[in-house]
């Protein structure tokens, strides 16, 4: 079972994306063609196999704009689906439905599409000791939503934000003077909770990153042969993180280094929606 995030969190995202679409005058077509008593019962299914996620966004576009709907939940956030297979079972004033269809159909398509591609990764390195994470790029505003659909495709979640753990990046290095003091000004001034993650591009930086005591070294853009001499070298003093460049083809051979964590981005910022529609 996958925690589902709370209405407070999903109901301003819903409400915002409905006014943007209804915008000053309201669903036109429907307005014109249905009369404003109508009923009209839908059925959200897959029209491709897939892994869903963001089936509480079509809960609550229905119910923004018909709170008197009967929605009936066919299917759980992080269930595999087959082609044709049946989500959501919908009856409602048919104008609010038909208001709410493509809001609810955007944002299914796009977790669901995010959880497919995280479950192709998750099973890429089946029966090694890796985990793949996110990243942070994500849409902007709909990060608790997207890092959710990660999560729902069997993968774990990087930080949230810039104030939830200290990364240090190459721009940081670059403007502190050297990966180890830029660690050590970090070790300095993070809190007992707080994890210190620092960035190498190069393999001889990696001692005098490990040296200054991060939590996390991200070995950025390694080649394979590389990340695994890493891990060697490292000996367990940190856990080690590679990043960039990380595809579907390549990221088996990465896990296989011994490597603990392998952040993808393209989980977020590449994935194809998964086709979803609503059947009336």
């Amino acid at each position: 079972m996958i925690a589902p995030l709370p209405d407070l969190v999903l109901q301003p995202l819903i409400t915002a994306a409905l006014a943007e679409d209804l915008g000053r005058a309201g669903d036109l077509t429907s307005n014109a063609c249905v009369d404003a008593d109508a009923r009209l019962t839908g059925t959200f299914a897959a029209r491709r196999e897939g892994r869903i996620a963001g089936l509480d966004c079509v809960r609550l576009a229905v119910l923004t704009l018909d709170p008197q709907a009967t929605i009936e939940m066919l299917r759980r956030d992080g269930d595999d689906a087959a082609a044709g297979a049946a989500l959501v079972r919908v009856n409602a004033n048919a104008r609010a439905l038909l208001g709410a269809e493509r809001t609810a159909l955007n944002l299914l398509g796009r977790l669901s599409g995010i959880a497919t591609l995280t479950r192709a990764y998750v099973r890429a390195i089946e029966g090694t000791d890796a985990v793949i994470t996110d990243t942070r790029a994500t849409t902007p505003l709909l990060r608790a939503l997207e890092k959710y659909a990660v999560r729902c495709g069997g993968a774990v979640n990087h930080r949230f934000g810039l104030d939830d753990a200290i990364l240090i990046k190459d721009n940081h290095v670059a403007a502190c003077g050297g990966v180890g003091e830029a660690v050590r000004r970090a070790r300095a001034a993070a809190g007992h909770l707080v994890k210190v993650e620092v960035e190498i591009d190069r393999l001889d930086q990696l001692e005098e990153a490990l040296a200054a005591g991060p939590d996390v070294v991200m070995l950025d853009n390694f080649a394979v042969d590389a990340v695994r001499e890493a891990v060697v070298r490292t000996k367990g003093r940190a856990v080690l993180e590679a990043s960039g460049g990380v595809n579907l083809q390549s990221v088996r051979a990465i896990a296989q280094t011994g490597v603990s964590v392998i952040s993808v981005g393209a989980l977020t910022h590449s994935a194809p929606a998964l086709d979803v529609g609503l059947d009336a």
